[in-house]
């Protein structure tokens, strides 16, 4: 378990974690289960809750896993429905998923091709639009204040930053820009629309974490990370632990007054 944790009062609530077991989703997971929430983890790495299922103290911690590919979307929403009919209630839903092609990489204005545009958009986009949407309107059929939390980026609010790619093979993404900022619209537009029944919606958008390639299992580049910290008012790279804070923040009821919002927690890098 991660080392500190602002311990939101959330006993008695159930979140269902999308991509739970990701660097950003793990840590959120962990964030919501030291806050007292009950937590059923949707990812797809088998190999990788295993491991993690040996160090969890099950008296302690109330935290399930089911194999889910959001990918999929011929069984996508009939997956989810048989979770939800089988977790009976909850009041959270959390998208961390971070689908994507083996071609991701070359989702570059030279390399793009049109086929693997739009399967990256209808993946990630469109995944996370129709699920939201799905839970959405539990919530309202059965009267449940809830809260549904995107994870985004900063690239949903500004441009990709070319400077910190130089010297190394990075290159900009136009599908995840596209991606990102149909997220940060989506949230707005739904936070309208289910105001009015109680159900807060909300994104995090995160600046460059610490950790492993967003689409690979490769590490950072150094030349990347000196970049990129040279760009950011921190002079740093953001933990996965403090984007899991705050997502345990945002669906709260310390946050039962935000919904709507793209909340930026990126070090200063869109303040400047």
């Amino acid at each position: 378990m991660h080392k500190f944790s602002a311990k939101y009062d959330l006993e008695g609530r159930t979140a269902i974690v999308l991509g739970g077991l990701g660097l950003i989703g793990w840590a959120i997971t962990q964030s919501l289960i030291n806050s007292g929430c009950r937590v059923l983890i949707l990812d797809k790495d088998n190999k990788k809750w295993k491991s993690l299922d040996k160090e969890i103290d099950k008296k302690k911690y109330n935290v399930e896993y089911v194999n889910f590919d959001a990918s999929n979307f011929k069984t996508i929403e009939k997956n989810f429905d048989k979770i939800i009919n089988k977790i009976k209630k909850f009041d959270i839903f959390i998208n961390s998923s971070y689908p994507f092609t083996n071609d991701y990489s070359k989702n570059n204005f030279e390399d793009v091709k049109l086929n693997s545009l739009r399967k990256n958009v209808d993946i990630h986009l469109n995944s996370y639009a129709w699920l939201a949407r799905v839970t959405a309107n539990y919530f309202k059929e059965n009267k449940i204040n809830g809260n549904i939390l995107f994870l985004g980026s900063i690239y949903g609010v500004v441009g990709q930053n070319l400077n910190i790619y130089e010297k190394t093979k990075m290159k900009e993404n136009m599908s995840h820009s596209m991606i990102k900022g149909g997220i940060t619209n989506l949230t707005r537009l739904m936070s309208s629309y289910y105001g009015k029944y109680n159900i807060r919606i909300n994104t995090l958008a995160p600046g460059g974490i610490k950790g492993h390639v967003a689409n690979s299992s490769s590490k950072q580049d150094s030349k990347f990370v000196r970049n990129y910290n040279k760009q950011v008012p921190l002079k740093r790279l953001g933990n996965a632990v403090e984007i899991g804070e705050v997502a345990t923040f945002l669906v709260s009821p310390a946050a039962s007054y935000i919904t709507g919002i793209t909340l930026l927690v990126d070090g200063g890098w869109t303040a400047i």
